[in-house]
């Protein structure tokens, strides 16, 4: 190891390969650690400077809980900044994938070329990594850990395989729960469907043919969106395509970085020079290409929603994108006009406020609606106080309290309600 950060704007990292070569950046996806891509670096280091790095509280990393991707990229830019690397190539998985994306669209003068694996353009709904922040947040992160390696590997990988299988599942117990949970939100926010367009640089969308979590079709969608990509399908892999198909997926991406590193632009910094080019005997796989223009876009300086359209957002970040739509969507010409005015007046005027964050904005409405009675709004609030960061020991408290200035009765009303979907709400799926 020749380096390591530990401080909170910057990453945990570690450089392999040697110095004077161009560096080549493995980003680790949700719950896994650099060691995911240990088989792919004693052939990339003949060619590259190897850079990989944790997330924050991953792999004994510092827990300092990153909420975004763009806060994620961020504090990847200035490790590299640190570690005085300008330009590089970058290949990520999953979370990593996302967080190349956004450097790709924010930062395309440091990318010289991008692979995007088991990656996709919007992960999911918001809704699910919200749950799983709740199921962490309530039960820690075993139920995870023992999921993990079927997520992650095919089932005949994960039997033959049972060392790799028990090091999957330890990776995740050990990760920092805050941390998880932090990445649970990152993901749930992101989204750059509409920008994928803007993506300037040769990109290879690789992806395991039996990946159950962004499969083919999400590495599709990269594909027909971004213009400059390719795809490759490796077969009997899933989403750790690196750690069940190692000497594939190094392959692919030997020849991928090796023929379409993007020379840089005059931007006034150091270039570090394009690795050589080793001969290939044929072409990396590759699907249909399709040419579509750069999304137009404006800085997000010049875009000002108005109370609408931030109530919007944060009433599906509360109270989740099902309720919602449904709430939405069972609006007529007598309801709609409530609709908008809840959206724009409760969400985008009061929720929105900073004055308050959002557990005690929670606690605050439950109260209220014990004191009101209103046990229908009981239950969406109760499930959206546990995605605001409430514990359900928290939220006890808060009934209890109620109980001596609402009335014992309200608050008995109050607790059915609440028990039962904390009971649905923080019970893993097996």
């Amino acid at each position: 190891m020749q380096g390591v950060s530990e401080t909170p704007k910057t990453l945990q990292y570690r450089f392999d390969g040697p110095e004077d070569a161009p560096v080549l950046i493995l980003a680790p996806s949700l719950g896994t650690t650099w060691h995911m891509w240990d088989r792919q670096i004693p052939e990339l280091v003949e060619q590259w400077r190897v850079f990989r790095f944790d997330l924050p509280g991953h792999g004994g990393a510092p827990a300092h809980p990153a909420g975004s991707v763009t806060e994620l990229a961020a504090r990847l830019l200035a490790t590299l900044d640190e570690a005085g690397v300008d330009r590089f190539g970058y290949a990520g998985c999953s979370l990593g994938g996302a967080i190349g994306a956004e450097l790709a669209l924010r930062h395309p003068q440091r990318v010289a070329s991008l692979a995007l694996i088991a990656a996709s353009p919007r992960f999911g709904t918001a809704d699910e990594f919200r749950q799983r922040g709740v199921i962490v947040r309530s039960n820690g992160l075993d139920p995870i850990a023992r999921t993990s390696p079927e997520r992650w590997f095919t089932t005949g990988f994960a039997a033959a395989q049972p060392a790799i299988t028990d090091w999957a599942v330890q990776m995740v117990r050990t990760t920092d729960p805050g941390c998880y949970i932090a990445a649970c939100e990152a993901l749930a926010a992101f989204d750059v469907r509409a920008e994928l367009g803007a993506i300037g640089v040769p990109t290879l969308v690789l992806v395991g043919s039996e990946d159950q979590v962004t499969g083919p079709a999400e590495a599709r969608t990269l594909v027909a969106g971004i213009p400059d990509a390719r795809l490759a399908v490796v077969p009997g892999a899933s989403h750790l395509a690196p750690v069940e198909q190692p000497a594939a997926v190094t392959d692919l991406l030997v020849r991928h970085f090796s023929s379409v590193w993007q020379a840089p632009q005059d931007t006034g910094r150091h270039a570090i020079p394009a690795p050589p080019v080793k001969p290939v005997l044929s072409a990396p796989p590759a699907g249909p290409v399709a040419e579509i223009a750069p999304a137009a876009h404006q800085p997000e300086a010049a875009v000002r929603p108005d109370r609408y359209d931030t109530g919007l957002k944060v009433r599906r970040e509360v109270l989740g994108d099902a309720h919602v739509d449904d709430a939405l969507a069972t609006a007529d010409d007598f309801s709609g006009e409530f609709q908008e005015f809840i959206t724009r007046y409760a969400w985008g005027e009061i929720w929105a406020r900073p004055g308050l964050d959002r557990r005690m904005r929670s606690s605050v409405t439950l109260t209220a609606l014990v004191a009101g009675g209103h046990l229908d709004e009981m239950v969406f609030h109760t499930r959206a106080a546990l995605r605001n960061g409430l514990t359900a020991d928290e939220i006890r408290e808060v009934l209890l309290q109620t109980a001596v200035y609402c009335g014992v009765p309200a608050a008995n009303a109050a607790f059915k309600v609440a028990q039962r979907v904390i009971r649905e709400e923080t019970t893993p799926q097996e």
